[in-house]
């Protein structure tokens, strides 16, 4: 398994109306990045949010992506996600910032796509009705390729044109695309990624043991691609959860029981209305759930938090190995401290990951790789 960052200018309480701490905000979250860098993760994801207040506070992930293509070395960069409606992002300037990306890193961008958050945050370009994003996704996704191989793109479809033939550019690192991801939430979905031949983000807030069906439904997808969207097929599952991983196991678990950890659900459940939530869920302004010991430890039984040590957390991610899925990412700082979350990051990226993923390359370096010695 690899694992990732989850980033998305998470803001929570006053300090989301002031715009000094705002950039106190992203500057914190550079410093997590930079050290998770240097301590063997992978891949920091960034949201595509809008308007959504608290919750994320990031609008330009390619901005933030830029700023730190040469501010780190080896960690990729994803979009998590990059809207593929074309009433909010032109299909154009979704393969061009793309490929400015990937050249300025190198290689490292992830495409990441999706169709939006919920009916608050769509409703900001006009977006009335969720479901029709469905059909604009499914038309762009097979586009953006296209654009990023031929000098005479052009092209007429149901919710955009390019009526005259135009090259769009740059083209991508080494004329290699990256690696084209989108964001899933039920079986179906993980299934088509599949068929697509693209990896599956799975952005969920379910025990992993939850998760099984939607991992075999990507792997039933996977089986029949016969015509993958882009050059090569990114064989990849995605999935998120929380980590508190720390020296002192038993201040891992008192963290756990702290009054704001549910602060950052509420808002989830608030903004993500097209996501299937338990009856139970507090949706913001409601108070947040606070867990109790037994709660805490029953969450890590079920696979829905890795809490302790470094020893105690590797044994909680072989339930995550067993399933299959293929990276693991964590949301930071989340409700931690500032200092706390470097010191998570640290410590689960040198005592924890060289168990899991000894390998130094990307899987989706390799994918590229061979997509480019096969050229």
């Amino acid at each position: 398994m690899e694992f990732g960052l989850f980033i998305q200018g998470y803001l929570p309480g006053p300090d989301a109306h002031d715009p000094d701490r705002e950039r106190e905000m992203f500057m914190r979250e550079v410093e997590l990045i930079g050290l998770a860098d240097r301590t063997n993760w992978k891949y920091v994801w960034f949201s595509e949010h809008h308007c959504l207040t608290e919750y994320s506070h990031c609008s330009s992930s390619e901005v933030f992506m830029g700023y730190l293509a040469h501010a780190t070395e080896r960690i990729h960069l994803g979009s998590g996600i990059f809207n593929l409606s074309p009433r909010v992002n032109h299909p154009v300037r979704n393969a061009e910032r793309a490929a400015m990306l990937d050249q300025l890193s190198g290689g490292r961008f992830e495409m990441g796509t999706g169709r939006g958050a919920g009916s608050h945050e769509v409703a900001t370009f006009g977006i009335h009705d969720t479901s029709s994003t469905r059909a604009e996704w499914d038309e762009v996704v097979w586009e953006i390729p296209r654009m990023w191989e031929t000098e005479e793109y052009t092209f007429a479809g149901s919710f955009f044109e390019v009526d005259t033939p135009h090259n769009v550019l740059p083209k991508p690192y080494r004329g290699i695309h990256p690696p084209i991801w989108v964001a899933c939430g039920n079986p179906p979905t993980f299934e088509k990624a599949g068929r697509h031949g693209i990896g599956a983000l799975g952005f969920n807030f379910s025990p992993i043991h939850d998760m099984q069906p939607m991992i075999d439904a990507y792997k039933a997808g996977i089986a029949q691609c016969e015509r993958p969207v882009g050059r090569y097929v990114n064989d990849n599952i995605m999935l998120t959860n929380a980590v508190l991983c720390f020296e002192d196991g038993e201040r891992a678990r008192q963290m756990a029981t702290r009054p704001n950890r549910g602060y950052l659900y509420s808002l989830v459940c608030l903004y993500h209305d097209t996501f299937p939530k338990p009856a139970w869920a507090p949706v913001w302004p409601e108070p947040p759930i606070r867990m109790d010991r037994a709660m805490v430890d029953a969450a890590i039984d079920a696979g829905g938090l890795l809490c302790g040590t470094p020893e105690e957390v590797c044994e909680q991610l072989r339930a995550y190995e067993r399933t299959g899925v293929d990276q693991v990412a964590f949301g930071f700082p989340a409700d931690l401290s500032h200092d706390e979350a470097l010191e998570c990051i640290e410590l689960f990226g040198k005592r924890v990951i060289p168990e899991f993923d000894p390998d130094p390359v990307h899987s989706t370096t390799r994918y590229r790789q061979q997509a480019l010695v096969a050229r």
